[in-house]
């Protein structure tokens, strides 16, 4: 059985109708699940280290903030992926909604008290809404929802020590813990995305259970807040975070003017400040891959990818300085993680890493390009990481951040989504394709079953290879006069909806056909 289903999976992957940079890219990264960066605990959760180094494992815990990147197992294994939300809000919360972003061992016992992290904490509230809507189990919903809130409702919390959102306008201030290893100290579209994005994962959760004053206390932040963004965060050409780097008082505030003030340059250290970040739009990306809409205003978002194709890719990377680690080199392509353009300030000491290229965070913006109609450009970005891990330069089955093997890199996965602009809503007995180019076939999965996507101009195919899905309805926007859906080889009955079919309700066992 799993020998036959191994070979269904491998023929499905590399038979697709995709660019073959995004199916190298897709199919190498997923031997982190075979390698020594994942394992099973006693209980059969799933976990993680975020890479490996020669001898042990690199940055234990199953890092809320690195794994939120990977969408592999989500697809994968789905029931792998739901067992990290449930150990997460079982061991990680307290209660307070404080979170620590990695899982310590043995289960039960508590690290040393650090700072929650907003891309973590803010991610697994929307990994918990993906979890959901991959499974349709609104019952485990409900189970772990006051938890969820509880993790929300900390950004505004009296017990916060760090005040993401203190004064609860829905803008991220204070002190703000990411996964580039330091904190911002004011709000940046980054983490503010993520905030929003959570707020509005929250609003839709609360709904589902019944809590309409959390509903409506969300959908106020997430008002408040994407108005703020939009109007003080966007500078014309992209997305920046918005601080006064001569501001020493916040950082006495905090405790932490040692660490972050730069006595020479009389400036803090480590913040973005006016420049392109790789992420500034990370939000983005998870919302289409999970069916949130916009987080970002669409007009502004287009103009910001593109500002960030033209300044963060470099086609060649010979004639730019890279002090850090060297990632990419010489006549190589890649996408820095911060670019500070002609004409913009760029900080004594910037965000860390600001000069490197890291796969993970190189996919996800990819997948962004692609999401948004930009898929030259997307795919363009992916070339440049398959040429430099070609399995001469570099290992191709092994992609290297902080140790081998790294897990951010299963964010290529997404790309096959990404493409294919599927989104699976299964509380609502919906699945929705809106591909990105004329002709794609590629893998499909959510907790019920997997299969194959055929699409082309005038119809799309879902072929199962195991499980059963019952739908309601199937998005497929492109396709225009449609005049038959055919289930397992028979014409069943449907209405036209604007963006796709409905049905009364339909198992499909094998396969459906729409044209």
């Amino acid at each position: 059985m799993l020998h036959d289903g191994t070979y269904t999976f491998r023929d499905a992957l590399h038979n697709a109708n995709l660019p073959p940079e995004v199916i190298d890219a897709a199919a190498s990264n997923l031997a982190v699940l075979k390698s020594p960066v994942v394992l099973r605990l006693e209980d059969g959760t799933f976990y993680g280290w975020e890479g490996v180094s020669e001898r042990a494992g690199s940055c234990e815990g199953t890092c809320t903030h690195v794994w939120t990147y990977a969408y592999a197992l989500c697809y994968l294994f789905p029931d792998l992926e739901r067992s990290i939300r449930d150990a997460d809000y079982k061991y990680n919360l307290e209660e307070s909604g404080y979170m620590t972003f990695r899982l310590p061992l043995p289960l039960g016992r508590r690290n040393p008290r650090f700072h929650a992290c907003v891309d973590g904490q803010m991610g697994g509230v929307l990994k918990v809404l993906r979890e959901w809507r991959l499974s349709g189990d609104t019952q485990w919903l409900k189970q772990i929802y006051p938890s969820v809130k509880k993790a929300l409702s900390f950004a505004w919390s009296e017990e916060n020590p760090d005040a993401w959102d203190r004064d609860r306008d829905g803008v991220l201030e204070g002190r703000q813990h990411h996964t580039l290893d330091m904190e911002l100290f004011g709000p940046s579209s980054w983490l503010e995305g993520f905030y929003l994005a959570a707020l509005k994962a929250g609003e839709v959760m609360a709904r589902e259970v019944g809590d309409t004053l959390f509903e409506n206390t969300c959908a106020l932040l997430y008002e408040n807040g994407t108005r703020h963004m939009e109007a003080e965060l966007f500078n014309g050409s992209w997305y920046i975070q918005k601080v006064d780097l001569h501001d020493r008082a916040t950082l006495e505030k905090y405790g932490c003017t040692e660490r972050y003030w730069n006595d020479e340059a009389g400036k803090m250290k480590y913040q973005i400040a006016d420049g392109s970040e790789i992420d500034q739009m990370l939000a983005q990306y998870h919302a289409g891959l999970i069916g949130l809409g916009d987080i970002f205003d669409p007009a502004h978002r287009k103009t910001a990818l593109a500002s960030m194709f033209r300044h963060n890719f470099k086609p060649s990377l010979r004639e730019f300085y890279n002090p850090c680690r060297i990632f990419a080199l010489n006549d190589e392509g890649g996408t820095v993680i911060c670019d500070y353009p002609d004409g913009t300030y760029k900080p004594v000491v910037p965000i860390p890493y600001a000069e490197e290229c890291m796969t993970g965070f190189e996919y996800a913006y990819a997948a962004l390009l692609i999401q948004n109609g930009m898929v030259d450009e997307g795919l363009t970005v992916v070339r440049a990481i398959r040429d430099r891990y070609d399995g001469e330069k570099r290992n191709p089955y092994n992609e290297i951040e902080c140790g081998s093997n790294y897990a951010r890199s299963m964010a290529s996965f997404s790309l096959i989504p990404s493409l294919m602009g599927y989104v699976a809503n299964l509380p609502e007995g919906t699945l929705t394709f809106d591909p990105k180019l004329p002709e794609l076939s590629g893998y499909f999965g959510t907790a019920q079953a997997w299969g194959i996507a055929n699409i082309d101009e005038q119809s799309l195919t879902l072929n199962l290879k195991a499980g059963t899905l019952a739908l309601r309805a199937i998005g497929c926007p492109w396709l225009h006069d449609i005049t038959h859906v055919i289930l397992d080889g028979k014409d069943i009955p449907f209405t036209r909806t604007p963006d796709g079919v409905a049905f009364a309700q339909t198992v499909i066992r094998a396969s459906v056909r729409i044209d």
